[in-house]
């Protein structure tokens, strides 16, 4: 199924209150969201049938499309009703899901005041994200020539399509160059995230984990899960402004989203990093967590 493009694919997805076969869930080809990038998203994993942080994911996506400047004819009840019924649907047990809501076809312009709001859900099988042998070692990062943009300049607390367009850029420029993925800096030239994931970095004693402020990128829903874990293991969480020159003074570094969950990073650019004892444990502990088993409260010795 892996390799099936998403458009050959069987089932049913959830479209504007209706659950349709999957390759009858189209749009019109002058929709404001494809023109003009008046969509919004939300990625969502499911464990054991169940979507992690459901609620979470559906605020934020009320928040986003709120943020730009339209609202999901839906509840947030209607929603995660919506989510739930078709991953049943779906029969998915792991798997990813995609809630989207975009601008429609009723007016081609800068201006869309009277376009229909579309809300789609799809929901399928899917494993990691990155290659499981590549991220078993850590993945390797490049540093990207683009930057998060100034948070008065867009939306940037948000999951809208437009904001990704550079991530895309990014992360086609490090596969041609031969790395994994691609680090950026925010629009000062701190360290912000990674294409599609939040950084954090580990000291060398690994009693703190320093991670970048969220003032100009998404505080992701894994990122904050995963602050709290490491709290519970007794390790010292730092938020602060990172610069690029103290990624040496680091020795373990790794990556946190829903789509990447915890994936160690071994290399960005030409500075190595080792995969720390307190990121296996936050993997193991994360594993459980999503998985509803439960989750040690105790320090890594």
């Amino acid at each position: 199924m892996e390799n099936v493009p998403y458009d050959k694919r069987q089932g049913k997805i959830w479209y504007n209150g209706k659950n349709i076969d999957w390759k009858d869930a189209n749009l019109h080809i002058l929709s404001h969201g494809l023109h003009y990038a008046s969509c919004v998203f939300e990625g969502e994993r499911v464990y054991e049938g169940t979507i992690f942080k459901l609620r979470e994911h559906t605020q934020r996506l009320i928040h986003s499309a709120n943020r730009m400047g339209f609202a999901i004819p839906y509840t947030a009840d209607e929603i995660d009703n919506a989510c739930n019924q078709i991953i049943k649907v779906q029969n998915i047990q792991n798997g990813y899901v995609r809630p989207i809501a975009w601008r429609g076809s009723e007016m081609m312009a800068i201006s869309a005041q009277k376009n229909k709001i579309h809300f789609a859900i799809a929901a399928w099988e899917w494993g990691s994200y990155f290659d499981p042998k590549i991220r078993e070692k850590g993945i390797s990062l490049d540093i990207s020539q683009w930057r998060r943009p100034a948070p008065d300049t867009i939306p940037w607390d948000t999951k809208a399509s437009g904001l990704y367009m550079i991530c895309t850029l990014s992360k086609h420029e490090a596969e041609r160059k031969g790395f994994n993925d691609s680090l950026m800096l925010d629009c000062k030239g701190d360290i912000a995230e990674a294409t599609g994931a939040n950084i954090f970095f580990v000291n060398d004693n690994e009693s703190e984990i320093h991670t970048p402020i969220p003032d100009n990128f998404i505080d992701g829903i894994t990122r904050r899960t995963i602050i709290e874990l490491a709290k519970k293991n007794g390790v010292k969480v730092v938020e602060r402004k990172i610069k690029l020159d103290e990624l040496k003074k680091f020795t373990g570094c790794f990556l946190t989203g829903t789509a990447a969950e915890i994936t160690p990073v071994s290399k960005i650019e030409d500075n190595n990093f080792h995969i720390p004892k307190i990121v296996n444990k936050l993997w193991q502990d994360y594993s459980n967590l999503v998985r509803k088993k439960k989750v040690l409260d105790q320090s890594i010795a």
